[in-house]
C-alpha cells in the first residue's frame, strides 16, 4: 500500500515540476515582451507539505504496526525512533518501565543503557580531543599513560579493535577478588599493570573486538583532559547537543555496589518463567565499552549533530566512517572509529548492543539518509532482521528537512 503511495505522490511530484517549467518556459518565448517586467507564479509551498505528511503518516502507521506485532509475538518492550532526511517519521514507546509487573508506561524521554552502542561516544572524545590538538592518533598511547604495560599500541588501534589486548572482564573474573567492590577504569589498568596477561596479537597484526580497547580509552580521555570521563561527556557532547536526558553511569566514589541501578530505565531478564530485575554488577564501574544512558531522542540528537558537523568538523568526523582493517573474507562487516561498517550497503553505519538487560539497535544509512533507534529494557526481543528491513525499505520521496516543512 505505502509502495503504491509513493509512486502515485512521486508521480504527482514529476507532473507538478514539470506544470512549473512549462510555466517559466512560457514566460520566455514571446520575444515582443522582453523588456517586460514578468510576473513569475508562486508556487504553494503548502502543496509539498501536505503531500509529504500523507506520506510521513503512511510510513509512521506501517511502521506502528511493525512493533505493535513485534510487541505481540516477541514481547518487544522498548523505544524507537525512525527518521528519513532529517525528519522524524516516526517515535513511540512500547510496555514498561517495569517488565515484571508491566506497570509504570515508558516514555520516549526515558534513559537507557546503550551498551556497546556508548563505543561511538568514547571515540567521539577521543576525536574531540584530536580535534583540538591534545593528542595523535597514532602516538603511543603510554606518552598519555606512562604505567600502560604494552607497547605499540595507539588510539587509532583501540578505537578499530587492532590492538590485540587481553579481555578486561576475564582478567578481573580472576583477579578481581571481592566482587562487592566497584571495579572502575583506574582498577583495570592496574590489573593490567600487575598482572600483565598475553596479548591476543601485537599491534596491528590482526582485528579482535575487545571492550577492553574502549575501556583503556577512557583512561586516556582522562589523562589527556584532566576531567574525569562523564564531566568530560557533559561538557562536550551532552550539553552541546541539548541531550538532557543523557548520562554516564559510574560508580565513581562507591564504596559497596548497591543492589541495583536507581538512574535510567531498569534492565530485566527472563529467567525460568518471569521477568527479573537484573542488579547492579561490579564491572557497571567501567566505562568506555558502556555505560552511556540516553532515550531515542537525545539519541536522534547525536546523530542529527554528525550530519550538521556541530561537534567536529567534515574533516575530522569523515574518518570514524572509514574502515580500520582491510577486507577479509572471514570478517563479514568493518569497524571505524565506533561503528561497525555494514558490508555491501555503502555509508552504512551501525551499532549494537547487549548488557544487562539492555539490548540497543542504532543504524545509519548515511547515502540515503536514514536512522533506526531501538532501545529496549529485555535481554530478550525482535532479531536485527526486522530493522534491517525497515532501513532497506524503499527511500520516501519527501523534502529535506526546513523549518516551513517542520
Amino acid at each position: 500500500m505505502l509502495s503504491n503511495l509513493i509512486t502515485y505522490l512521486s508521480q504527482l511530484y514529476i507532473l507538478i515540476g514539470f506544470s512549473i517549467l512549462m510555466l517559466f518556459t512560457s514566460c520566455t518565448e514571446t520575444p515582443e515582451k522582453v523588456n517586460e517586467v514578468e510576473v513569475i507564479p508562486e508556487v504553494d509551498k503548502g502543496l509539498f507539505i501536505n503531500l509529504d505528511s500523507i506520506i510521513i503518516k503512511e510510513k509512521s502507521e506501517d511502521l506502528d504496526r511493525l512493533f505493535s506485532r513485534l510487541q505481540k509475538r516477541t514481547g518487544f518492550n522498548g523505544t524507537v525512533l525512525y527518521g528519513e532526511k532529517g525528519r522524524v517519521i516516526f517515535k513511540k514507546a512500547y510496555g514498561f518501565r517495569n517488565v515484571r509487573y508491566k506497570k509504570d508506561s515508558l516514555q520516549l524521554d526515558d534513559a537507557f543503557q546503550l551498551a556497546s552502542v556508548s563505543k561511538m561516544f568514547t571515540a567521539m572524545a577521543i576525536m574531540i580531543l584530536k580535534n583540538e590538538g591534545e593528542l595523535n592518533y597514532d602516538e603511543d598511547i603510554r606518552t598519555y599513560l606512562p604505567e600502560f604495560p604494552y607497547e605499540d599500541v595507539t588510539c587509532r588501534w583501540l578505537m578499530t579493535h587492532r590492538a590485540g589486548l587481553p579481555r578486561y572482564m576475564s582478567l578481573a573474573h580472576d583477579k578481581w577478588k571481592n566482587k562487592e567492590l566497584p571495579l572502575d577504569n583506574d582498577n583495570m589498568l592496574e590489573l593490567f599493570v600487575e598482572y600483565h596477561p598475553d596479548k591476543y596479537f601485537t599491534p596491528d597484526r590482526g582485528f579482535h573486538y575487545c571492550n577492553s580497547n574502549y575501556a583503556v580509552l577512557v583512561n586516556v580521555v582522562e589523562a589527556v583532559s584532566g576531567e574525569h570521563f562523564e564531566d568530560f561527556m557533559e561538557e562536550k557532547i551532552f550539553n552541546p547537543l541539548g541531550m538532557n536526558n543523557s548520562f554516564v553511569y559510574n560508580m565513581r566514589g562507591d564504596s559497596a555496589v548497591s543492589l541495583f541501578v536507581e538512574k535510567g530505565v531498569p534492565g530485566f531478564r527472563h529467567r525460568g518463567w518471569r521477568w527479573r530485575e537484573m542488579e547492579n554488577y561490579y564491572l557497571n564501574g567501567v566505562m568506555g565499552d558502556k555505560g552511556i544512558y540516553t532515550s531515542v531522542e537525545d539519541l536522534y540528537k547525536f546523530d542529527r549533530s554528525l550530519d550538521q558537523f556541530t561537534l567536529l568538523p567534515d574533516s575530522i568526523l569523515r574518518e570514524a566512517f572509514k574502515p580500520g582493517s582491510k577486507k577479509y573474507w572471514k570478517r563479514k562487516n568493518n569497524y571505524g572509529f565506533g561503528w561497525r561498517l555494514r558490508d555491501g550497503m555503502d555509508s552504512t553505519a551501525y551499532h549494537f548492543g547487549w548488557w544487562k538487560g539492555f539490548r540497543t539497535f542504532y543504524i545509519r544509512d548515511m547515502e540515503h539518509e536514514k536512522t533506526l533507534i531501538v532501545l529496549s529494557n529485555k535481554d530478550k526481543g525482535p532479531g536485527s532482521d526486522n530493522f534491517w528491513n525497515i532501513i532497506k525499505s524503499d527511500t520516501l520521496p519527501i523534502g529535506p528537512y526546513t523549518e516551513v516543512m517542520n
